[in-house]
């Protein structure tokens, strides 16, 4: 399975905020979104970085509550790991659990083009194994 296949099934909408977008607007965004982060793109297309919940609840932890007025570049991960549509789930799910992260940007041709989150790509996985259950009984419930 390829993570296009994911975007076909949960959709390319990518949940984007400019990098002096202030962390109450972020929190705000990620509540109303029931989602686990955003893009920082200064023009919608571009990857600029990545912040989630994590970043706000350690920075907000160093920092207090005047952390809620800074930017999000301030706290955002610059260096961004991605993935284009070809990738395949299996590979991306062993890059996600060998760098700890939970949201990985899609790419293609310089352009953001979908997000994946480590729930997708397990769900995907369970996804797959159903189906070959299902195979499975299908082919011993025709045996003689």
């Amino acid at each position: 399975m390829r993570i296009r296949d994911i975007l076909r099934n949960k959709g390319d909408a990518v949940a984007t905020v400019a990098p002096g977008t202030t962390v109450r607007d972020l929190l705000e965004l990620l509540s109303e979104r029931n989602i686990g982060a955003a893009v920082v793109s200064a023009d919608g297309a571009s990857v600029d970085g990545i912040v989630s919940e994590r970043d706000v609840v350690r920075r907000l932890h160093e920092r207090g509550a005047d952390l809620l007025a800074a930017p999000v570049s301030e706290i955002m991960t610059a260096r961004v790991e991605t993935c284009g549509p070809d990738a395949v789930v299996d590979d991306v799910r062993g890059i996600m659990t060998e760098h700890r992260f939970r949201h990985l940007p899609v790419v293609q041709d310089g352009r953001l083009a979908g997000i994946v989150s480590i729930g997708d790509v397990v769900k995907s996985a369970i996804d797959v194994l159903e189906s070959e259950r299902e195979h499975l009984v299908g082919y011993i419930q025709q045996s003689p």
